[in-house]
């Protein structure tokens, strides 16, 4: 198999048992530290241990699929970020991941937050985070979105469309608010990533496009506005990038945008945001930029892209989201079925089906998102085979990890963990063939606490109203 892209295609043609890019181990037992949180290790007598709590430990107490939060890595990461772009505002990117524990230690961390939906301003609000240290994104925001926003002092509202706009101003005008806006725009990059997840080119669509011109005209709008205060410009250009290539077109053309507003107003604006999509290690090939790195090679960007359009420098923010939680949680299966697969040529793959999937992590189904996996319940000393691991449920494309190294003498109740889980898995969940989302608990100096209880049948069911009416 031709080794695609994190975000690659799921339609590539398999020609060999594994992807040229999977080397066998010398150790099948080792744990590669970049794909694990900080605290993460085997124990002596095998078992895989996070924030000092066996992962035996957590099925016995929580069941399985379960997933598990590093709270030490997650605020390690979330004030590694906060350092590196000291005088940067860094908004913690909700959609990522987001409950009521992690909006208060993103408080706690003194970052900001971004969020996307009612619901996620609910919880950050339920919280006690402070609104005005909120960003509000969507490209299509309801007017109960806007209205809680505007009435909560939201501190930023990421206008999407002229449409939006308009809906924002009547809005004000029926409070008798103003709200702080900024444009979204698109700036024609296409990141190396893949289609859902780049979101910077001209066919899609977020944001106001530069070269058609309507990203100029949405900030004349906000700027003559009585009732939106302009703060600046947003630009994103997509998700799970590994360096800061696109990041320097982004703001080459975002900033001229900036010296053109200043040609037709007077004015210089305020603000920019580059958007988040900083990339981790999904796999040991993946070589991610840590965020120091990241943060030098983006204050050389703009601070060179102002000098040549002749700008002061504005205040710049980021979003980063996956790159603080994704690390930092990993995701606990057990093993039920084990099942070898003749693939052709004298070759086979082995099936390691486990009781969650798809419905627990959508990333590989939706866009062929590569992961890791390791047996986390003992060591071994079988050789390695390479391995599928798939979820229970009712697709062919219900794979959790298309591709690994693991012990040949994997058997029915060993558990596996697969490490980088933090971001958009449970974010993403669902109940597809009615199966309850997993819970989510974290771990910290040997302690467990519970983030989301697990959804039981009950829960799912609450919402049939066909049962309700055999009850009356």
């Amino acid at each position: 198999m031709t080794h695609m892209h994190v975000a690659g295609s799921i339609h590539a043609d398999v020609t060999a048992p594994a992807p040229v890019w999977l080397t066998r181990p010398e150790d099948v037992n080792a744990l590669t530290p970049k794909l694990w949180s900080s605290t993460t290790r085997r124990e002596d007598d095998g078992v895989v241990s996070v924030g000092g709590v066996r992962l035996t430990d957590i099925a016995e107490q929580v069941g399985t699929p379960a997933y598990v939060i590093d709270e030490e890595d997650f605020r390690q990461r979330a004030q590694a970020w906060r350092e590196a772009f000291t005088g940067w505002t860094v908004y913690y990117a909700g959609k990522s991941f987001l409950c009521g524990a992690i909006a208060k230690w993103v408080a706690q961390e003194d970052l900001s937050l971004d969020v996307c939906s009612l619901g996620e301003l609910t919880v950050a609000l339920r919280a006690g985070f402070d609104p005005a240290r909120i960003g509000m994104h969507g490209n299509n925001k309801s007017e109960a979105e806007l209205r809680l926003a505007i009435e909560r002092g939201v501190g930023r509202i990421i206008v999407d469309s002229s449409d939006e706009i308009t809906r924002l101003e009547r809005l004000c005008e029926e409070l008798g608010a103003t709200a702080n806006v900024m444009v979204r725009v698109t700036t024609g990059v296409e990141a190396h990533t893949h289609e859902y997840i780049a979101t910077a080119h001209e066919d899609q669509k977020f944001g106001f496009s530069i070269n058609g011109g309507q990203a100029l005209v949405g900030l004349f709008r906000c700027h003559h506005s009585p009732r939106l205060r302009l703060l600046g410009v947003h630009s994103h250009i997509g998700s799970q990038i590994f360096d800061t290539n696109g990041f320097e077109v982004a703001a080459r053309r975002t900033l001229k945008l900036f010296a053109q507003f200043r040609e037709a107003t007077g004015l210089e604006l305020g603000e920019l945001d580059l958007g988040g999509g900083f990339g981790i290690a999904y796999t040991k090939e993946d070589d991610p930029a840590s965020a120091a790195e990241l943060a030098s090679g983006l204050r050389d960007i703009v601070s060179h892209e102002c000098r040549a359009f002749g700008l002061t420098v504005p205040a710049i923010s980021i979003e980063p989201g996956r790159a603080i939680v994704g690390p930092s949680g990993l995701a606990l299966y057990r093993v039920g079925t084990v099942k070898p697969v003749d693939v052709g040529g004298g070759l086979s793959r082995r099936y390691l089906s486990v009781d969650g999937g798809m419905s627990d992590n959508i990333r590989p189904a939706l866009y062929a998102a590569e992961y890791s996996a390791a047996l986390a319940s003992r060591t071994s000393a079988a050789e390695p085979v390479v391995s599928r691991v798939v979820g229970v449920h009712c697709e062919g494309g219900d794979i959790l990890v298309r591709d690994e190294f693991l012990p040949g003498d994997v058997r029915i109740g060993d558990l596996l963990a697969v490490p980088a889980s933090g971001a958009y898995s449970r974010s993403m969940a669902s109940n597809y063939n009615h199966t309850p989302r997993p819970p989510v608990v974290s771990v910290r100096d040997g302690r467990v606490r519970t983030m989301l209880r697990r959804e039981t049948l009950d829960d799912v069911l609450a919402l049939d109203a066909g049962f309700a009416e055999d009850e009356e």
